[in-house]
């Protein structure tokens, strides 16, 4: 991943990721679902990220579509990784043990879980 993106960048992101791809106004409108912004604000974000290179842009049309130049998988591993180790120490059994404590999982995401370790266990043999 070429660099960190902001948490303005990553709501952008997501949209697109979603979306595939879209227009400033697309991105806008549904950045205004969730919080009061300015479309220059929206704007200015997303030329920045184009500057960036984690958006590529279509000028062919009338209107700029941009797309992704990042996948979602990449960016939320590295960010992920980062965290972990800055705020955990690296170890990925705090940060599982702090999130599970934060929160009431499901009697599913319980056995979701326990699925998804036994997986690891088994590839790791």
């Amino acid at each position: 991943m070429q660099e960190k993106p902001t948490a303005a960048e990553l709501e952008v992101l997501a949209i697109i990721w979603d979306l595939g791809e879209a227009s400033v106004r697309e991105v806008h409108e549904k950045l205004t679902q969730e919080k009061e912004t300015g479309y220059t604000t929206t704007l200015k974000i997303m030329q920045n990220m184009y500057g960036k290179g984690l958006l590529s842009r279509d000028d062919g049309k009338r209107r700029h579509v941009y797309r992704t130049m990042v996948s979602q998988k990449d960016t939320q591993h590295s960010l992920v990784k980062n965290f972990i180790s800055k705020t955990f120490g690296g170890s990925t059994k705090k940060l599982v043990m702090q999130a599970l404590g934060q929160s009431d999982p499901s009697r599913e995401e319980i056995e979701e879980i326990r699925a998804f370790l036994d997986q690891i266990e088994n590839e790791k043999s």
